[in-house]
């Protein structure tokens, strides 16, 4: 097998390879971190490699697999994670300055988790400093490069995490969700980005941007793959807050049952106009194939209140990143990104009023979501109304209409960090100018089963994922 085929191996592929021992964990790896000599200088999708460690893992890993003690489908997997997970003995910047040589003592709740499941560190992505915005242009470790045109940029904050497993830099990764930091890098970046349920996913041992609104999730080239990252880390911490105690159904399970019958709605109106007429038109057949496969759509469906989520949302990120922040706000303020100290500060001034009418809105906008989803599977929209923009652009033109970059990227992901509800991107298509194209779905809490099901049928019906950037 070439390196080629090693490194775009899906997880399951991989796996199956390593537990018949046709594929040894140190052969993969040292695929990996080749690959990631040759095309990290032009994509600049770590922050830190951790090549040696890899190794010593990938050698540990195909030792207890030839000793007959598998771990399950990460066991020899090498993987790659956002640069805010901590991680004993290696550094954990979070993208930052201030940050920069922090060595965690302890791995946080995930990395624990993966660890004990056999995965392999290949290093630490790069990714929008402190997680505060939605290009990955840092002002510190350079911009996260888009692998299908390094022009343009890889969405954020998880951009690093994106680029990396789209290019074969890692066979999956690891990133955040706030407002919409894993869908915006998964979509742009032509691969699968989970963003789980409010509390489904530990934060613990996670740099918190907004503790009521971040999340944890995999990023993957399938979504079998998806599904089986998101059984390893997903289920109850005792020790983060956040966290709910529901049980964790088997996901590789649940996503092989098909989806004649299912039920899905179709969001429609004002909010998801204006878009790119390719990116329109993906769309469309996107919702022509599930129907084709058995699922019940409804169209349209609109939610009135869905507008405020917006303001809601940003007050409550601004609002609770100025507070995590301030000790340092205060005493380093020059080492922050412009960008960052400038939402920042806008938090900071606030009122209080501002922040309870931001969780009244929330709660609303719950209630709503809650009733509308009360027949229904899954809602279904656009992920992005645009291919990604062009690194350092500010304004974009969508639909014949000059947008700001940020609240055309963040309109279609930011009800669903709001309310916590789950929602996954998927590649469906390619724009004119050959840029990946998604689109997304959102269920019901914990009903993360019913996402997979539905988008793992549409991936096996179409070839869309199975395309690779000329990396």
């Amino acid at each position: 097998m070439s390196n080629t085929e090693l490194f775009y191996l899906s997880v399951a592929e991989a796996a199956t390879e390593l537990v018949a021992q046709r594929l040894s964990p140190v052969e993969l790896t040292q695929a990996y971190l080749d690959r990631i000599a040759e095309i990290n200088p032009l994509i600049n999708a770590y922050i830190t490699v951790t090549g040696d460690r890899a190794l010593d893992q990938a050698k540990q890993a195909e030792a207890e697999i030839v000793g007959g003690n598998y771990k399950g489908p990460l066991h020899g997997i090498p993987i790659g994670l956002k640069d805010l997970f901590d991680t004993k003995g290696i550094r954990t910047t979070a993208g930052s300055k201030i940050m920069a040589e922090r060595v965690p003592s302890e791995d946080g709740e995930v990395v624990s988790l993966l660890n004990h499941a056999g995965a392999i560190l290949l290093g630490k992505l790069n990714m929008h400093e402190f997680a505060f915005g939605i290009t990955n242009v840092n002002p510190h470790y350079g911009p996260a490069r888009n692998s299908w045109n390094k022009d343009r940029i890889t969405g954020g904050s998880s951009g690093g995490s994106g680029t990396a497993t789209a290019a074969g830099l890692c066979a999956a990764a690891l990133g955040s969700d706030t407002g919409g930091s894993i869908r915006i890098p998964a979509c742009f970046c032509g691969i699968v980005g989970l963003k789980p349920t409010y509390g489904r996913v530990s934060k613990r041992g996670v740099m918190p941007l907004s503790w009521s609104l971040d999340h944890v999730g995999p990023m993957t080239r399938t979504v079998e793959d998806a599904a089986l990252m998101l059984q390893v880390i997903a289920g109850y911490d005792t020790e983060d807050p956040g966290s709910t105690n529901i049980a964790v159904p088997n996901y590789s399970t649940e996503i092989a049952k098909g989806i004649k019958g299912m039920r899905i709605a179709v969001l429609r109106g004002s909010y998801v106009l204006p878009m790119d007429a390719d990116i329109e038109n993906a769309f469309e057949e996107s919702i022509k194939i599930l129907k084709g496969l058995g699922a019940m759509v409804t169209d349209p469906v609109e939610l009135p209140y869905i507008e405020d989520t917006l303001s809601a949302n940003i007050t409550i990120i601004s609002s609770e990143a100025a507070t995590v922040h301030q000790t340092e706000m205060d005493g380093r303020p020059y080492d922050y990104g412009e960008d960052v100290l400038a939402r920042l500060s806008i938090g900071r001034d606030h009122p209080a009023t501002a922040y309870i009418t931001a969780r009244n809105t929330q709660r609303r906008m719950r209630d709503q979501l809650m009733d509308s989803l009360a027949n229904y599977d899954a809602l279904m929209l656009p992920m992005m109304p645009l291919g990604a923009p062009s690194i350092g652009q500010n304004d974009v033109l969508v639909g014949g209409k000059v947008l700001d970059v940020r609240a055309a990227v963040t309109r279609y992901t930011q009800p669903f960090n709001l309310t916590g509800f789950p929602a996954i991107s998927v590649p469906c298509g390619f724009t004119d100018d050959a840029l990946p194209i998604g689109f997304q779905l959102a269920a019901k809490p914990f009903e993360e089963s019913a996402l997979l099901r539905i988008t793992h049928a549409y991936e096996r019906a179409t070839e869309w994922h199975k395309q690779r950037p000329l990396v």
